[in-house]
């Protein structure tokens, strides 16, 4: 057996010191091999094999420069598009799982000098959102797949159905609500509503009895006198006076069950569209902010206010300062909502209202709610008691 054959002691133990990853400064790329100590990569530069390579490369060094960022790049979106194809992580842990393969193409080798760099350059030619925080950069790898695509469109299309749907449930809601409004006895100065006005006549014993006039009006039907007539009279009146007071009851009664059964109704619906409205977001466009990051306290920019001008992936807003008018990229962790005056214009930013603009009522500071009457929309006069101060956000002019 010869001396380096593949079965041999030296063979195996230069395997098995080969197998994890080596230090990154004696690795060469034209020669994809790995050394495994300073004198073995200087050994491997003065080697033809790696003058050869050398000399290639310096013919059209761009190009190949080019080709290894290109599979650099591939090989990188791949992994992302393997193992965290929706999911929002840290670059350096993608970048670790990486270079776990001994056999990946190193960044020394590409145009990208940093991590950073080529994180930028992702999140410039729209293929990774990119977002940078306190704890560093964050990629979000983007699948522009054409089966991706098209059912990230059916799925669209599906909530714009289900959206649609729902706004049909709530008009229809709205008219069980109005009807049932409508249907409810009316008392005014004491009085029921003419639904509870006497009849002309009402049905006593099996018999009708019928409203008499003064005192001359006769009972001809009965053929009975004037006194027997007015006392016959008194009799009916009592009569027909307990049938009221016993039919007033019942619908005082229903009027009540009516009342109950539309306040549970309109629960349910606030229910419903809590489930449906409350997310982990909030920031929209168009709302004054105030910046709560100590990070840019140096710079004056804590504790200032700014307006929303645009949201970029849900959780990062653009704010542009009041006062400087200068525009900071900032996450909505780092800021918080503002409450304007009494009587002035928010607009509900979470929960069953979600997307409204209110007044502002008035302010519980015990309870950190707030009162407000929604100003437009289907829901327009509605007021709502306990807004949370997180919910609802002062409008910019």
């Amino acid at each position: 057996m010869g001396k380096n054959e593949f079965l041999t002691p030296k063979a195996i133990a230069n395997r098995i010191k080969a197998k994890g990853l080596q230090k990154l400064r004696w690795y060469c790329q034209m020669c994809q091999k790995q050394c495994r100590d300073e004198n073995g990569f200087k050994c491997h530069c003065m080697s033809e094999s790696h003058q050869r390579q050398m000399q290639i490369f310096g013919e059209n060094s761009d190009r190949i420069v080019d080709g290894f960022s290109e599979e650099f790049e591939s090989q990188f979106l791949d992994h992302m598009k393997r193992s965290h194809r929706f999911s929002r992580i840290a670059a350096t842990v993608v970048y670790n799982e990486y270079i776990a393969d001994r056999h990946h193409v190193h960044m020394n080798s590409t145009k990208w000098l940093s991590l950073t760099e080529f994180v930028k350059y992702l999140g410039r030619i729209g293929k990774c959102k990119v977002d940078e925080t306190p704890k560093g950069w964050f990629i979000t790898y983007i699948d522009r797949d054409s089966e991706t695509l098209f059912k990230d469109k059916m799925k669209n299309k599906r909530l714009r159905a289900d959206m649609v749907e729902d706004e049909k449930k709530e008009r229809e809601i709205m008219r069980q609500i109005e009807r049932a409004e409508q249907l409810l006895p009316v008392v005014e100065n004491g009085q029921v509503s003419e639904v509870e006005k006497t009849e002309d006549k009402e049905m006593v014993g099996g018999k009708v009895a019928f409203a008499l006039g003064g005192g001359s009006s006769r009972v001809g039907s009965l053929g009975i006198g004037k006194e027997k007539g007015e006392g016959l009279k008194d009799v009916f009146e009592d009569v027909v006076e307990g049938e009221k007071e016993k039919k007033r009851a019942k619908h005082g009664d229903s009027s009540a069950v009516g009342k109950s059964a539309l306040e549970e109704l309109i629960k349910e619906d606030e229910k419903a569209k809590e489930r449906l409205n409350r997310k982990d977001y909030w920031l929209c466009e168009g709302v004054i902010v105030k910046v709560m990051s100590k990070k840019l306290a140096d710079k004056g920019y804590y504790k200032k206010k700014g307006t929303v001008k645009k949201v970029i992936d849900k959780y990062v807003g653009e704010i542009e300062m009041l006062d400087t008018k200068h525009v900071l990229r900032v996450d909505q962790a780092e800021l918080e909502t503002v409450i304007p005056q009494i009587g002035g214009l928010v607009r509900i930013v979470n929960g069953a209202y979600r997307g409204s603009k209110a007044r502002l009522l008035s302010i519980d500071t015990d309870k950190f709610c707030a009162k407000v009457q929604i100003e437009k929309g289907l829901y327009e006069g509605r007021v709502l008691q306990a807004v949370d101060y997180e919910d609802i956000c002062k409008i910019a002019q």
